[in-house]
């Protein structure tokens, strides 16, 4: 009887009032068709069974994945907390960042004085989603607040992984290829580096390559699309990832998506950052010589796969996905990456080292889930029992790298142990008032920012209101000056500063004129 009344209702063609009719479902087919209105109480029915449904998909999330992906943050933040009770500083980025979301907390543009006076970080890398930061920032105004953001975000990441790996390889398997993503070396590079803003890029590849292999391409196209807003050479990755979802799930987005990349690559490169960088020009322009490599496409070619430390890489690669992620097209998400880094002419950029890997991890461990369960389905006996040896293999091989990974610190007691120059440290810095200018190297910057407007002492600053000479930071070089007052108004001709702390290797001048 219900049926009837709602097709009835739908008879005439318009609603009730003048109202188009909405378009609803077939009583007897379940397909939609127009003229049709929705019986008010099944949409009340509907709205009372969301929440339902909300709860009922939590329900269904592996426990053991989330357990996971609260377990490898903690270790995360362990390392972080160690390393910041340590005054372990091994870049300026921290403090770079750290300035940033000071800034926007503020609801101000990143400037970023430690880079230079009036520097817009917009202006150094695409990387608009690091808003994201101020909100948290404004909550806990810290250093320590920015590294714990990435260690959760990479947490996130051992969540999905491991929520795929249990879905497609099972309880045993999918377990032993999250442990062995959350210890991955790139991964535990990437810690150790402090933050950057790959750490949002990470996540963000892990849901979207999930997506993919559930063959679902709105969620693919969302979480692939953010990733232009985390760094201009991560549009490359997208492409690539559009022309894997184009290819795999025969589905046209995968050519928007790939599009999309190109867009924001070239419009980051070619128009955003010269637009918004001091010197009017993208600053890493150089790092790629694409002149030299088309003059000479063969030597290009040799260079590419030359070098100790590039061997090193794939060899890593290789081992912590247990090879047999090359049967996956996935793996095709690696390529612009390795890419761009083989060619530059950096060499900081070849090896393993530093954060440059951490975002080749997520599509790593889910190209080898993929290619393990494509090997699985083969009508070849020893193949399938090749698969079988793919998550084991990753999971020793990287278990097997602890002891000379950056995770081996932490069985070092030392490890637990606060900078003995950690009282002196915060003395000192509790003499600058706040909103002060101070000139700082490289180690105390991130404690510094908080609280004052931070400078870094290799650039030309304006002559700062504080001066910090920190006789163990290694910003100096060799030539750690040994009397604060005479460096600060060699530095700042014209200026006169007083000497008003000194102790423990530091020494803090202030500007009297």
């Amino acid at each position: 009887m219900s049926t009837d009344r709602t097709a009835a209702a739908g008879a005439g063609g318009d609603a009730p009032g003048g109202l188009p009719s909405e378009v609803g479902p077939d009583a007897r087919t379940g397909s939609r068709v127009p003229g049709r209105l929705r019986d008010p109480r099944s949409q009340g029915a509907e709205a009372r069974r969301r929440p339902g449904r909300a709860v009922a998909a939590l329900r269904r999330e592996p426990p053991s994945a989330w357990l996971l992906g609260l377990a490898a943050p903690a270790l995360y933040c362990l390392f972080s907390v160690t390393q910041w009770n340590r005054l372990a500083s091994p870049s300026w980025d921290l403090g770079i960042f750290t300035q940033l979301a000071k800034a926007y907390a503020g609801a101000g543009a990143p400037i970023v004085p430690i880079k230079g006076e009036g520097f817009n970080l917009l202006g150094d890398h695409f990387r608009p989603l690091l808003v994201l930061l101020g909100p948290v920032y404004a909550a806990a105004p810290s250093g320590l607040t920015v590294l714990l953001v990435q260690d959760v975000l990479f947490g996130l990441s051992v969540a999905v992984v491991t929520r795929v790996g249990l879905q497609f390889l099972g309880r045993a398997a999918g377990l032993g290829l999250g442990v062995a993503y959350a210890l991955s070396w790139g991964l535990q590079t990437a810690v150790a580096a402090q933050f950057h803003e790959i750490a949002f890029a990470v996540p963000l590849l892990a849901l979207g390559l999930e997506a993919v292999l559930r063959r679902r391409v709105v969620p693919a196209v969302v979480w692939g699309g953010l990733l232009v807003f985390v760094k201009e050479d991560l549009g490359l990755t997208v492409m690539a990832l559009g022309l894997v979802l184009a290819w795999r799930l025969r589905s046209r987005a995968g050519w928007w998506l790939a599009a999309w990349g190109a867009l924001w690559l070239v419009l980051s490169v070619r128009v955003i950052l010269p637009a918004l960088n001091t010197g009017g020009q993208y600053d890493y322009s150089d790092r790629i010589d694409v002149g030299a490599m088309l003059a000479d496409p063969g030597s290009a070619v040799v260079d590419l796969v030359s070098g100790p430390a590039k061997y090193q890489t794939l060899l890593l690669l290789l081992v912590a996905g247990g090879v047999l992620f090359l049967r996956s097209p996935l793996a095709l998400v690696l390529v612009p990456t390795l890419l761009w880094r083989f060619v530059s002419g950096e060499d900081v950029y070849w090896g393993p080292e530093w954060h440059y890997s951490a975002v080749l991890m997520p599509v790593l461990f889910l190209a080898l889930a993929d290619g393990v369960q494509n090997l699985r389905s083969s009508p070849l006996r020893p193949l399938r029992t090749v698969a079988g040896l793919g998550v084991p293999v990753a999971l020793v091989a990287g278990l097997s790298l602890l002891p000379s990974s950056e995770f081996a610190a932490l069985a070092d007691a030392d490890t637990y142990r606060q900078s003995p120059r950690w009282d002196a440290a915060h003395r000192m810095m509790e003499l600058i008032p706040e909103d002060a200018t101070v000139e700082s190297g490289v180690v105390l910057m991130a404690y510094l920012v908080p609280e004052t407007r931070v400078y870094w002492l290799g650039n030309a600053n304006p002559a700062p209101d504080y001066l910090i000479v920190d006789a163990e930071d290694w910003s100096w070089g060799g030539t750690r000056p040994a009397d604060a007052v005479a460096h600060a108004e060699q530095r700042f001709p014209g200026t006169e500063y007083t000497l008003v702390f000194d102790d423990a290797g530091y020494q803090l001048v202030e500007r009297r004129r």
